[in-house]
């Protein structure tokens, strides 16, 4: 891997993320996915000297090009730190940061990552099978797929993928490697389209797609660091701080959905009881009650962009006990 590599990534949803952060010039932000650092860019140019903006990113290529970037910004505050998003409580308790304005995540896979053949990320290209954000973590998408039970790869097929033909995919690739493992992303992505209906290969995705997805998520336990970071983040907003939340899939988007919808209406307690007595009141609110998605001329300009999902999600009630 080469550290100064230029890590190219087009943020989506720049204007409206800036908007809906409403980004106070002194305030405190976390960026905690930094990739190319667009959106932290964005970030910085409107917070002052007096500002901080903490940005996180388990990519070195993506932290190396941030640091570069940061020339640009040589009066402002900006740290940049290579972590999972899922530790943002630990991470801003080593700095001593107790509340922030304001926390922004964009769940995607980078252009640059996908767009990296030797990164193993694209079904398109040629590369091993790798998959790893953090280059330095053990497990990668060829462990997963030449080691996972058969079992383990449906499941993992079926829960992050959604791919309805998850158990004769599975099967095949356990069988299938049994002759000899599995060394590459085109491989791979041809076996699957394979062992799939004729009629499901013909679909507008590419067959492999779900499936590409499913182990990517699994090799980055992409979907643990969403839930923790939806339980930490809104807990660590100040009062009137908002987290906005980008996900470009729909598995991402419900857990999104429902964690912004468990905040806003917390309590526990039986139905049938005449009153509340857990005493679990709203947090705040989402501010977006439908998701915000990209408007045509950017879907035009970024093909990346037509799936993603914006939701925000506002703290306004700074005496909650159920922290």
């Amino acid at each position: 891997m080469d550290a100064g590599k230029e890590f190219v990534h087009i943020p989506v949803l720049f204007d409206e993320c800036m908007e809906y952060l409403d980004i106070k010039p002194d305030g405190i932000y976390v960026d905690c996915t930094a990739g190319g650092g667009g959106h932290s860019s964005g970030i910085l140019s409107r917070l002052s000297s007096k500002g901080r903006l903490i940005s996180f990113d388990k990519d070195d290529e993506a932290l190396a090009t941030c640091r570069k970037k940061a020339e640009s910004f040589p009066d402002k505050n900006w740290e940049l730190v290579k972590t999972d998003f899922g530790r943002i409580a630990e991470v801003l308790q080593e700095l001593n940061i107790e509340k922030v304005d304001g926390i922004l995540a964009d769940l995607g896979v980078s252009s640059h990552q996908i767009d990296t053949p030797e990164r193993g990320f694209s079904y398109a290209m040629e590369g091993p099978l790798d998959m790893r954000m953090d280059e330095t973590s053990p497990l990668s998408a060829s462990v997963v797929v030449n080691t996972y039970s058969e079992a383990e790869l449906t499941r993992i097929f079926r829960l992050y993928g959604e791919e309805r033909f998850s158990g004769r995919i599975a099967a095949g690739i356990v069988r299938d490697r049994s002759k000899e493992p599995f060394t590459s992303t085109l491989q791979l992505a041809a076996k699957i389209a394979s062992y799939m209906p004729a009629k499901a290969r013909n679909e507008d995705q590419h067959p492999a797609r779900r499936c590409f997805q499913a182990i990517r998520i699994e090799v980055n336990h992409e979907l643990d660091a969403v839930e923790k970071l939806l339980h930490d983040g809104p807990r660590l907003l100040k009062e009137d701080g908002r987290m906005a939340v980008i996900s470009f899939h729909s598995l991402e988007d419900r857990i999104v959905k429902e964690g912004f919808k468990s905040l806003e209406s917390p309590c526990i307690c039986p139905r049938d009881l005449p009153m509340c007595v857990c005493g679990r009141k709203p947090l705040g609110k989402a501010v977006t009650r439908k998701p915000v998605i990209a408007g045509k001329e950017e879907v035009k300009n970024n093909t990346r962009a037509h799936c993603c999902k914006l939701r925000v999600f506002e703290r306004n009630d700074e005496n909650n006990i159920w922290e």
